[in-house]
C-alpha cells in the first residue's frame, strides 16, 4: 500500500478528496494556483508542493483536472522524475483515447495508470462517499483500492484502461439527456397552467421519476438557485466524449448527438461557467416560460 500520495488539481472535487486522503496517508498537493495548495495545507495538514516534479516523490499520484489535455501536460512534466512502480490514478472526467495514450507513456517508464473518474458531486466529495469507476489492470486496481477508499463510498473495476472514462462519459450523457427531457416536460406543463412544483410531486412518485426530477429540479431549478457545483461547460465536454465513443464504434445514437448539440447551444447562450442544471434556461427561452412554482412566478411578475 502507498505510504505517500500526491494530489494534483484542487478544484471543486479535488480539494475535499485530497482532504480525505491526508487522514490516512502523507499527502502532497499541487494546484495551478499555488495559493490554493497552501490554503489546503493549512486547512488539512497536507504539504503544498512548489513544483510539479516534486509529485514524483509519492508512491501514488492522483490527478483531478478539467480535461485529459491538462492531464497529458502534467504527466509529461512529471515523467522525467518518476520512479518505477509509481501508480498514477486519474480522477479527471477524461477521454478514453487519451487515457490509453497516457497509460502507454507511463508504462514505458515502469509506472501504471488507472483512469478512475468519480460521481457524486461536491457533496459526495466532501462526505467521502463518491462512486468511483476504475479502468486498468486487476493488479493495479487491487493496489489502488485501499487508497481510493479514503474518499469513496463505492468503487467499481469496470474494465481495462479507458473503461472508467467511458462509463463516466456515458453516465454524464444520461444526466444531460435527463436534464433536457425533464425541462421540456415541465415547460410543457407550465404552458398548460400546471404548477411545476405539483407536477414534480406527481412525477416523483410515478414512473417518470429520476435523480434529476427528484433532486436537481426541486433543489436547483424551482428555487432558481442553480448553485455552482459542476459547470455546464464540463458536462458539454463529457457529452462530446460520449458522442466520440459512439462514433468510433459506428453506432447510431441520435439522442446522444442531439443532446450534445443542445448543450453546445446552452454553453454559448447560458455560459460555460454556469451550473450544469442551468441548461434548462435554454429550454425556457425557447418556450417563453420559466420553471418556477406558480406563486413565485406571480410574485416575480
Amino acid at each position: 500500500m502507498a505510504e505517500r500520495v500526491a494530489f494534483i488539481g484542487l478544484g471543486t472535487m479535488g480539494y475535499p478528496m485530497a482532504g480525505h486522503l491526508v487522514r490516512r496517508f502523507e499527502t502532497l498537493v499541487w494546484n495551478r494556483t499555488s495559493a490554493k495548495a497552501e490554503a489546503h495545507a493549512r486547512q488539512y495538514g497536507t504539504k503544498a508542493l512548489s513544483s510539479l516534479s516534486e509529485a514524483a516523490k509519492a508512491d501514488c499520484i492522483f490527478t483531478c483536472l478539467p480535461t485529459s489535455l491538462e492531464v497529458e501536460s502534467v504527466v509529461r512534466e512529471v515523467l522525467p522524475a518518476l520512479k518505477g512502480g509509481t501508480l498514477w490514478i486519474d480522477c479527471t472526467s477524461g477521454d478514453p483515447n487519451h487515457s490509453r495514450r497516457i497509460a502507454q507513456e507511463l508504462k514505458q517508464a515502469g509506472c501504471e495508470y488507472l483512469d478512475a473518474p468519480v460521481s457524486g458531486g461536491k457533496a459526495g466529495a466532501e462526505a467521502g462517499t463518491l462512486t468511483v469507476m476504475v479502468g486498468g489492470s486487476k493488479e493495479g486496481f487491487a493496489r489502488a483500492l485501499p487508497v481510493i477508499e479514503a474518499f469513496a463510498g463505492k468503487v467499481f473495476h469496470v474494465g481495462g484502461v479507458g473503461a472508467g472514462h467511458a462509463v463516466k462519459a456515458i453516465n454524464n450523457m444520461l444526466l444531460a439527456v435527463n436534464l433536457l427531457a425533464v425541462a421540456e416536460g415541465l415547460v410543457t406543463l407550465v404552458k398548460e397552467g400546471v404548477d411545476p412544483a405539483v407536477a414534480l410531486e406527481v412525477i416523483n412518485v410515478s414512473t417518470g421519476r429520476s435523480f434529476v426530477s427528484e433532486v436537481h429540479f426541486p433543489e436547483r431549478v424551482l428555487t432558481r438557485a442553480f448553485p455552482p457545483t459542476f459547470s455546464l461547460g464540463l458536462l458539454a465536454k463529457d457529452a462530446r466524449i460520449a458522442v466520440s465513443i459512439a462514433r468510433q464504434a459506428y453506432l447510431p445514437t441520435p439522442l446522444i448527438q442531439l443532446a450534445t448539440e443542445m448543450f453546445e447551444m446552452a454553453r454559448a447562450q447560458v455560459g460555460a461557467d454556469a451550473d450544469h442544471t442551468a441548461v434548462v434556461k435554454l429550454i425556457e427561452s425557447w418556450a417563453g416560460v420559466q420553471i418556477a412554482p406558480l406563486q413565485e412566478a406571480r410574485n416575480d411578475g
